[in-house]
């Protein structure tokens, strides 16, 4: 295992199943796991490492085939093995057990985590995971399975920056709130042989994964979890948010105002606030306090959570 230091946080390499998995970690306390989402890497959580490194070491990982980990010619993509992956990865670390947060489909693979191995997982923090309940997309998923859709792929990374920034700020509430150093945490390793073919692969396979998550979710009716959805948010919808939060009857929902698909970046001092609270309080008093965010900062609607 390698480390290099910066600042607060280091960089670690750690070898699974022959293949090197890159993560970011910081701080002292009880485990917490950030996961991102179907094209990103450790780098999304920039914004909330350090914060968050306050209260908890938190490991920021880069999942196999994406940002700086090792790419892997036919690893299984799907949800289960991908859950059953980071396990192997948890215990190369030294972690029995973790809270998690995850991001659109990394949210789905924390979910089929909790289901297939629920002493690995404390509390959920779940930002608009990717679920069986969103009608949006189902297009694009369509047309990124034929030729033509696999070809464009194909394309993207060597796409312009212009063209890059303007798809990530449809992701925002405000595209102005796009950063370059947001960007290049989606973009980085991007053009990495193998990584635009494990996330065709994902996309592939989409509808069966999420008819196996459908399955599984009864497996987390127990489990305490913080859904953070932004009220802008035109990838996962805001509807499907709330079918969720019914199977998940420990959860609680809590939606920001005037943001995006990625909450915990276009609202990084809100989000790591929720976490905070979600994580140090009993689940009881998480959710009250939750419900109570939205009176506390009602003033300043583009701070503050409201709940739903």
């Amino acid at each position: 295992m390698s480390a290099v230091a910066i600042g607060r946080v280091e960089d670690h390499f750690v070898s699974v199943d022959g293949t090197p998995v890159h993560y970011q970690r910081a701080g002292t306390g009880r485990p917490l796991l950030l996961i991102h989402g179907l094209v990103g890497s450790a780098r999304n959580w920039r914004q909330n490492i350090a914060e968050l490194s306050r209260e908890a070491a938190v490991y920021a990982i880069d999942l196999p085939n994406m940002g700086e980990s090792g790419r892997v010619r036919g690893f299984d993509a799907s949800l289960e093995a991908t859950a059953d992956f980071l396990v192997r990865w948890m215990q190369q670390v030294g972690l029995d057990e973790a809270d998690v947060a995850a991001h659109s489909h990394g949210g789905a693979i924390a979910m089929m985590l909790a289901a297939r191995h629920p002493d690995r997982v404390g509390k959920l923090i779940l930002f608009a995971p990717a679920n069986p309940f969103c009608d949006l997309g189902h297009q694009l998923i369509s047309f990124y399975s034929t030729r033509p859709g696999r070809w464009l792929a194909s394309l993207i990374p060597a796409l312009p920056t212009f063209i890059k920034a303007t798809a990530l700020g449809r992701m925002y509430g405000d595209p102005t709130r796009a950063t370059r150093e947001s960007l290049d945490g989606y973009t980085h390793g991007l053009a990495t042989p193998g990584s635009v073919d494990h996330v065709l692969q994902i996309v592939q396979r989409w509808n069966d994964d999420m008819a196996c998550l459908r399955d599984a979710l009864p497996k987390l009716a127990a489990k305490p979890a913080l859904l953070v959805w932004g009220d802008r948010d035109r990838a996962v919808g805001l509807s499907s948010a709330r079918q969720l939060q019914q199977q998940l009857t420990q959860s609680e929902l809590l939606v920001v105002p005037g943001v995006g698909h990625i909450a915990f970046e276009e609202s990084p001092a809100v989000s790591n606030h929720a976490i905070h609270e979600w994580l140090t309080a009993s689940t009881t008093e998480a959710q009250l306090s939750a419900r109570a965010f939205a009176m506390r900062y009602a003033s300043e609607p583009l701070r503050h959570l409201e709940a739903v």
